[in-house]
């Protein structure tokens, strides 16, 4: 029962934690305030929208080195009531004066990782006015109220999060403002420690009565200049009001019986499809999970994906990318013959599509009507380009180091551009099941997007054994080094390194393989399901049951 959201009654237990259940709608996401915060929208009559509004907010508050209103947003929304499934691009474009030829009379030969050259305009504000806007049921002010509320007030903060905050007390102290935000009595709050961030209580109480036009052209956007100026950065007031999300439609591949849907580039999910197709020419359900073989032709899928995604994926607006290509089940087919059963390849080079028509934060939410939101925002590197605006609370990214200053690629830098982008939401679907997943952590996106998918559907997992399962990451694209957790069988392992891979072998639950969340929905018994990995802090929380 269920089609992939529940396993058979008298399977063997997998997973350390049970599904969540419930009639009305569930929020699943890194921190359980945030799921709170959604889980108290929907029992206030909000769509699965506002619920995830509220709980990115949230996010935002308890989490703010993986993300926040300094970052970007992707979104997969589906709609029961249309029965149809749209993509929101939020992510944003560089300074239109900044370029190549700026860069290099400026010494630089390779883009900037760090600092204000990093800094690409914010999409999270304006993804949540397009997403409110089209689907919301209640105001920003009624959204924001529970983050506003922790910011000012203040929160104990969590294990996994007070790791993350440590590990970046050098960046926070090259930056006045970042250190005064973030670095409370010149130190990163510990463990259980209660933290406060009265500024970004400001700036959601100016976009709680102003809207996006608060931060875009308000009272934000000049904290914002003001920075900017500061650090001789060339974003301007018009980079900022100029800029607006796009609506898109999701792309997508069939794997076994299943849909599979992405936001398509500039995101990196095409690489998810890509590697489907791939693992679809093999019988990896016959072959089990855990063994040696099923994981290597992931391994060298992916290897073949990503080659592909490095040479083709830029913004489509500025650049020609081969979608229906890429993804043609004909030039899978013939991608997946480079696949040697007996050997790991140490460099692939990327194919040629036919011609044809770190950190970051995952969330999702399903409302008792079957409304479906998966949502992923970041700031890209944690605390993204170290630099906070004073007195807004919230560090900018760093979304633009992912461009290239090579010269005739297509996603070289440019004014005006997005770049190559590493977050991705994710959506699968099969007859009246829906369910709507993510996986974060930088270039291990996508890889950790094919994997669930084949948990789910090769290995007949649920939800949350499916997220629970043992992973592997490869975050360089040539050589045969990967890493994997330490719950796979040594034989397993062995047989990996018989083949040729250079095995790292991480911890149980280990960070690098990312963080996910996933919620579904099974229309035939009207019940919905969520799942929260335990990788992160997170939780599934279901919408509290009103008293009568």
């Amino acid at each position: 029962m269920g089609g992939g959201l529940v396993e058979a009654a008298n399977a063997e237990r997998v997973q350390g934690r049970s599904l969540v259940m419930s009639r009305q709608g569930i929020v699943a996401s890194e921190h359980p305030l945030a799921s709170q915060a959604g889980a108290q929208v929907l029992a206030a009559g909000g769509h699965a929208v506002d619920a995830a509004i509220a709980a990115n907010a949230m996010m935002g508050v308890v989490a703010p080195m993986t993300c926040g209103i300094g970052g970007d947003l992707f979104a997969l929304v589906y709609e029961a009531k249309s029965g149809r499934l749209c993509g929101l691009n939020a992510s944003g474009w560089s300074p239109g004066e900044l370029t190549i030829e700026y860069l290099e009379g400026r010494g630089l030969t390779n883009m900037p990782q760090r600092g204000i050259h990093s800094v690409t305009v914010p999409g999270a504000v304006e993804g949540w006015h397009q997403l409110a806007k089209r689907f919301g049921r209640l105001n920003l002010g009624r959204l924001l109220g529970p983050a506003i509320r922790c910011a000012e007030e203040g929160f104990p903060v969590t294990e996994l999060v007070a790791g993350y905050w440590g590990g970046s007390v050098r960046l926070l102290e090259g930056d006045p403002a970042a250190s005064a935000t973030f670095l409370p009595g010149g130190r990163a709050p510990r463990v259980g420690e209660i933290f406060r961030n009265p500024d970004l209580g400001w700036s959601y109480r100016q976009i709680a009565r102003g809207g996006r036009a608060a931060y875009y052209r308000g009272a934000i956007a000049r904290r914002l200049l003001a920075c900017v100026r500061a650090h001789g950065g060339t974003l301007t007031a018009a980079d900022l009001d100029d800029y607006r999300a796009e609506w898109v439609e999701p792309i997508a591949t069939t794997y076994r019986g299943w849909t599979v849907y992405e936001i398509p580039p500039n995101g990196q999910g095409i690489a998810a499809l890509m590697m489907l197709n791939l693992m679809e020419q093999y019988p990896l359900g016959e072959w089990g999970a855990q063994a040696s073989r099923s994981l290597h032709v992931m391994i060298e899928a992916k290897k073949l994906a990503y080659a592909d995604l490095l040479r083709y994926v830029a913004d489509p607006s500025r650049s020609r990318v081969p979608v229906a290509g890429m993804l043609a089940k004909d030039y899978a087919r013939e991608r997946a013959r480079l696949i040697d059963l007996e050997r790991a390849h140490g460099q692939v080079e990327p194919g040629l599509p036919p011609e044809a028509g770190s950190d970051t934060t995952y969330l999702c939410a399903v409302d008792a009507e079957g409304n479906l939101v998966s949502l992923i925002q970041s700031n890209y590197a944690g605390f993204g380009s170290g630099l906070v605006a004073a007195g807004t609370g919230f560090g900018l990214q760093n979304r633009g180091g992912l461009f290239t200053l090579e010269r005739g690629h297509p996603n070289v830098l440019a004014g005006r551009k997005r770049p190559l982008h590493t977050i991705i939401p994710g959506m699968l679907m099969r007859d009246r099941v829906r369910i709507a997943f993510g996986i974060m952590g930088g270039w291990n996106q996508a890889q950790a997007h094919a994997q669930f998918v084949a948990n789910v559907v090769d290995h007949g997992l649920n939800l949350q054994a499916a997220l629970e399962a043992p992973r592997f990451t490869k975050m360089t694209f040539p050589g045969c080094d990967v890493e994997v957790e330490s719950r796979f069988p040594a034989d397993l392992r062995e047989g990996l390194r018989a083949l040729g891979h250079d095995l790292r072998i991480g911890a149980p639950f280990d960070q690098s393989m990312g963080g996910g969340q996933a919620v579904g929905r099974d229309d035939a018994a009207g019940v919905n399901y969520g799942a929260s990995d335990p990788r992160k802090d997170g939780a599934a929380i279901p919408e509290p049951i009103s008293l009568r």
